[in-house]
């Protein structure tokens, strides 16, 4: 039996769901990055990893883990720290645990600035999002990203759900 013979296909509905979660993802992206750029001049990965690191314990993580979260590269996301350093946004210090790793620290500055920019950003994730859903279908909506997520192979370097 060859392994076209074993292949659970999609039927027709799977097919157009998952044509529609596809495009979502990779058009959203590019639709909220455009926004930050006009209004701010910076990316929406350049957010995201000030967000992420501003939602951490000393506003600081190792770049490895920041790459991760970010689903990102190590050599993109250096990149991208360097722009934000240049501004005076992040700064990177070698790990005070361990000293082969390098540790993105938000500065505040950055912090001022993504203060600075969030609200715009949540203005525009609602409208693009949420505020194109019922309260039930956020709930059911996120109930179904975290059932996905649950199915994929463990990352340790991935931090951990918290629950709502």
């Amino acid at each position: 039996m060859s392994t076209a013979d074993k292949t659970r296909w999609l039927d027709a509905e799977e097919q157009r769901t998952w044509r529609q979660l596809s495009t979502m993802i990779l058009r959203l992206q590019p639709v909220l990055s455009g926004q930050l750029q006009r209004e701010f001049g910076i990316s929406h990965f350049e957010y995201l990893i000030m967000a992420c690191l501003s939602e951490t314990p000393g506003s600081r993580l190792r770049m490895s883990v920041l790459a991760t979260i970010t689903g990102s590269s190590l050599p993109r996301l250096s990149q991208a720290v360097g722009r934000l350093e240049k501004r005076g946004w992040i700064s990177r210090q070698p790990d005070t645990e361990d000293g082969r790793y390098t540790v993105a620290v938000l500065t505040r500055a950055g912090l001022r600035r993504l203060q600075e920019v969030a609200p715009s950003h949540v203005d525009t994730v609602r409208d693009l999002v949420f505020d194109r859903l019922t309260r039930p279908q956020t709930r059911q909506l996120g109930t179904i990203c975290q059932r996905i997520l649950d199915g994929l192979p463990p990352d340790d370097s991935w931090p951990s759900a918290t629950p709502s």
